[in-house]
């Protein structure tokens, strides 16, 4: 029996790289090796994050992420994990294991100590938002800087169409410069490509430039105001 060594996209069904080819990005706090994007894996998440000596690898969850069950494996160097009350030292080769919403922190104390973190919502399909390519933008957004934001995300979007997240903060950035017409577009795509972006947009002071705005409201639903 013949067997195929293609995928019915024509492209092989396995890929390999060494964990140290893959760019390492940073948001301005964190530096990490984007491995779910590099492969194009959508069904869960993977992330290298990466650390010298002295500097948090893990972050405590945004107020804004939603919780999910972690797998942390110490792939070089030597970090120590804060995990609600207690720290759990980690050398190559350990596994940490984290419940959905489980507090945890982790900072490297060897140099270059690398993570291997996934991650997944039980009971929920990933959504592969794209925050990898956004991460390293957000400088540009606490600056300020929101005309240069904007042709970063259309470039970032070009090559990227299917990430819901850098669609939806490229309608955030418009709203904020004032491009009524351009933020309720992206807004429109961003909540095609995921529903929860609907909701999210109700409680986000980056639209209230653009509130009155009949289109706006009526993409929002919920009565058409903010929360």
């Amino acid at each position: 029996m013949a067997t195929s060594t293609r995928a019915p996209d024509g492209q092989r069904p396995y890929a390999t790289t060494r964990l140290d080819e893959i760019d390492a990005l940073a948001d301005g706090r964190y530096r990490y090796r984007p491995v779910r994007h590099h492969f194009g894996i959508m069904s869960f998440g993977v992330t290298a994050w990466v650390g010298s000596e002295g500097e948090a690898i893990i972050n405590e969850f945004d107020a804004d992420s939603e919780p999910a069950e972690e797998l942390f494996l110490v792939v070089s160097g030597h970090a120590v994990f804060e995990l609600e009350d207690e720290r759990v030292e980690a050398s190559p080769g350990i596994l940490v294991y984290t419940r959905s919403g489980t507090r945890r922190t982790a900072v490297a104390v060897e140099p270059a100590t690398t993570i291997l973190a996934f991650d997944g919502s039980p009971g929920r399909a990933y959504d592969a938002t794209g925050w990898e390519l956004w991460a390293p933008l957000r400088p540009l957004y606490d600056r300020g800087d929101h005309a240069e934001l904007s042709a970063r995300l259309e470039a970032a979007i070009a090559e990227n169409p299917g990430y819901p997240m850098l669609v939806y903060n490229l309608a955030c950035c418009e709203s904020l410069r004032g491009h009524r017409t351009a933020a309720i577009q992206h807004l429109r795509r961003a909540i095609d490509l995921s529903e929860k972006f609907r909701a999210d947009a109700r409680s986000d002071a980056d639209f209230v430039p653009i509130q009155d705005e009949p289109e706006f409201r009526k993409l929002i639903g919920n009565g058409g105001s903010l929360e």
